[in-house]
């Protein structure tokens, strides 16, 4: 019988723990993607994530249109720190500090204008709209995955948008799944 690892006896959540212990014993600090693990997740721990990241973006909704400067208003002023990909004079792209696929970066607009979301578009957002696209596709191609990418807009609570600041997820570098969601 061939030798197997102590890590090949664990299943769903106890992995999980395994890894989290193993993660905090090393020195050197990591960040795991969690769509490399998805297969070891149980189903219950990923529907009790579905319904946390829900349960978030309600709670998000209810301060969508106060004005209060969002995360995103703090990474512009550069109070919070960010992993910049590409900036201009209109727009703000940043790595996604709890990636999706091995490339995702946000691309927001560094002026909100009401545009908290995108079902809240007006005519007079048209030109922002059009750059916002634009700067995903020089992200995409300063990523390598000009050849193969997504841009998603989340829209509202039901869409599971946290932060009222218009914002692009540009994902790739992974074969992406259809449909997505």
């Amino acid at each position: 019988m061939a030798a197997m690892s102590s890590l090949s006896l664990l299943r769903g959540p106890s992995i999980v723990k395994a890894l989290g212990f193993i993660k905090a014993s090393n020195s050197i600090p990591r960040i795991v993607p969690t769509w490399r693990y998805h297969p070891l997740h149980s189903h219950r721990s990923y529907v009790a994530a579905a319904h946390d990241e829900e349960a978030a973006a309600r709670g998000a909704a209810v301060n969508a249109d106060t004005g209060a400067p969002t995360i995103y208003d703090k990474i512009i002023a550069k109070e919070i720190p960010a992993s910049v990909v590409y900036e201009d004079q209109k727009v703000l792209a940043f790595r996604d500090i709890n990636p999706q696929a091995p490339v995702h970066v946000l691309v927001i607009p560094k002026s909100r204008d009401g545009l908290t979301e995108l079902g809240k578009a007006e005519q007079r957002h048209e030109d922002i709209l059009g750059h916002l696209l634009y700067a995903a596709k020089i992200v995409a191609e300063k990523e390598g995955i000009v050849d193969g990418f997504r841009v998603v807009i989340n829209s509202g609570p039901s869409a599971c948008q946290s932060v009222y600041h218009l914002h692009l997820h540009v994902l790739g570098g992974r074969q992406l799944k259809w449909p997505p969601g």
